[in-house]
């Protein structure tokens, strides 16, 4: 989709970790110390959306962002899915959030 951001950074934006399917980005805005966001290359708007996902594949996205993880050297983190508007997506292509460092108010 031409008019997706996230769609645009799947196909050329600066990747910091790339997998078979799915990219991870530093995010532009970031609300933590470490802050990265796993993007499918694939468009799908939000995460009510998972059933267009095989469960092969949902599982490898997960899996990947266990790997992004590990691979920035994380051992304590955030992964965070913001689903509709009244969840806080912005951005209508589903990604999942990968927070470390300071820690964000208001969560335990």
């Amino acid at each position: 989709m031409a008019e997706c951001l996230f769609c645009r950074l799947v196909e050329s934006g600066d990747h910091v970790h790339v997998a078979d399917g799915f990219v991870a980005i530093r995010d532009i805005a970031p609300a933590a110390e470490t802050h990265l966001l796993v993007l499918p290359r694939r468009h799908i708007a939000t995460f009510r959306e998972i059933d267009a996902f095989p469960d092969e594949e949902a599982g490898r996205m997960l899996r990947f962002v266990a790997e992004v993880a590990a691979a920035e050297g994380l051992v304590d983190y955030r992964v965070i899915v913001n689903v509709g508007p009244g969840g806080g997506q912005s951005e209508f292509h589903l990604h999942w959030h990968i927070l470390a460092g300071n820690m964000l108010p208001g969560f335990h």
